[in-house]
């Protein structure tokens, strides 16, 4: 899920903007943008297409289930890990914390 990890830049930008000890700055923002699609052009980065999104919501469903009550997870994270496992992704990258932990307890490699 794309559109989460590019939001998740650019929400670090606006924290780092508002208050200058967490997040990052615009430029470096967009730097890390470039690079996601400089990797997504190089071939380094594969972007699989999501045919049954039936089963990942259900999947995220199960995710909510068994994790959101002891670690508070939101709508989004349970997606954006849920894709993942639909997927079989090899490795999984977030810059938060909680949806760091869902996806280790989930049995991604962060």
């Amino acid at each position: 899920m794309l559109f989460e990890f590019r939001q998740s830049l650019r929400l670090q930008a606006f924290r780092f903007s508002q208050d200058r000890t967490q997040g990052f700055s615009k430029t470096e923002a967009h730097r890390m943008i470039e690079t996601l699609q400089a990797n997504i052009v190089a071939g380094r980065l594969m972007i699989p297409p999501i045919e049954d999104w039936a089963r990942v919501y259900s999947i995220a469903e199960e995710l909510s289930a068994q994790h959101t009550i002891q670690g508070g997870h939101r709508s989004f994270d349970l997606l954006h890990v849920a894709t993942a496992l639909h997927v079989k992704a090899g490795r999984f990258m977030t810059f938060d914390t909680r949806q760091a932990a869902l996806a280790k307890a989930a049995g991604l490699k962060v």
